[in-house]
C-alpha cells in the first residue's frame, strides 16, 4: 500500500471516531498531552501517529489500532494485508522516534561539550579559574532552550511546560551563582521571582488549551 493512501485512511479514521466519540481536535490532544495542531496534522494526512500514541489513541476512542487502519470503504479481506500495515505503520513510526531521540542526545551533547570547552578555556586563565565552572549552571537553560525549540519544531509539546520551568529556575540558578561567586552576594531573594513565574507557566497551560477547545467547537458549528 502506498504511504500516503495509508496516511489519509488513518487521518480520516482518526478525524471519523473523533467525531463519533463527540471530541473537538483539541479536547483530543488534550487526553493524548498533544497539540491540537498535531491531531490536525494527523488528520489531513500530513503526518502519522507513532505507534504507542496509535495505542492511546484507540483506547481514548474506544476502538483497536486496526479500526484505524483499516479502510471503512471496503469489506474485511485478507488479515495479512492489515497486519502488514500495522507492521509497516509501526516500524517507520519506531525509526522516526529513535532518529528524533538520537538529535535531541546529539544537541545535548553538543550543549554541554560547548560548556566544557568554555570552561577549558576560562580555566586556563589565572583571573578566571576560580569563575569558570558557573558555565555549567548556564548550560543547564541553555540546554533546555536547544530541546524546546527542537520539540517545537516536530510540533511535539509534551515537555514544554516543564522545559520552561527550568529555563526559568535555572536561570534564576546562574544568576544567583554569579551574584554569589563573582559579587560576594547572597541574594537568595532573587528565586523568589520563580514562584509567580512558576505560577503564570502552570496557568498559562492550563488555561490555553480550554480556549482552545472552545475556538474548536466554533469552528465544527
Amino acid at each position: 500500500m502506498d504511504d500516503e493512501k495509508l496516511k489519509y485512511r488513518i487521518g480520516e479514521n482518526i478525524a471519523a471516531y473523533r467525531k463519533n466519540a463527540g471530541l473537538t481536535q483539541a479536547g483530543l490532544a488534550e487526553k493524548l498531552n498533544y497539540s491540537d495542531k498535531a491531531v490536525s496534522k494527523w488528520e489531513r494526512g500530513e503526518s502519522v501517529p507513532d505507534v504507542l500514541t496509535l495505542v492511546q489513541l484507540a483506547e481514548q476512542l474506544d476502538i483497536t489500532v486496526g479500526d484505524l487502519l483499516s479502510d471503512p470503504n471496503e469489506l474485511p479481506g485478507n488479515p495479512g494485508t492489515l497486519e502488514k500495515a500495522m507492521t509497516q505503520v509501526s516500524e517507520k513510526a519506531l525509526k522516526r522516534k529513535a532518529n528524533k531521540n538520537v538529535i535531541l542526545g546529539l544537541s545535548s551533547t553538543l550543549v554541554w561539550f560547548v560548556a566544557l570547552l568554555v570552561f577549558v578555556i576560562l580555566s586556563s586563565f589565572e583571573v578566571l579559574e576560580r569563575y569558570s565552572w558557573l558555565v555549567f549552571f548556564y548550560a543547564i537553560p541553555a540546554n533546555a532552550i536547544v530541546l524546546l525549540s527542537l520539540r517545537s519544531a516536530w510540533h511535539d509539546f509534551r515537555w514544554n511546560q516543564g522545559l520552561i520551568s527550568l529555563i526559568t529556575w535555572g536561570g534564576i540558578l546562574s544568576i544567583y551563582m554569579t551574584l554569589l561567586i563573582i559579587f560576594r552576594l547572597h541574594f537568595w531573594k532573587i528565586f523568589l521571582l520563580g514562584i509567580p513565574g512558576q505560577i503564570a507557566i502552570f496557568l498559562w497551560f492550563r488555561m490555553f488549551r480550554p480556549a482552545k477547545d472552545a475556538g474548536e467547537e466554533k469552528n465544527d458549528g
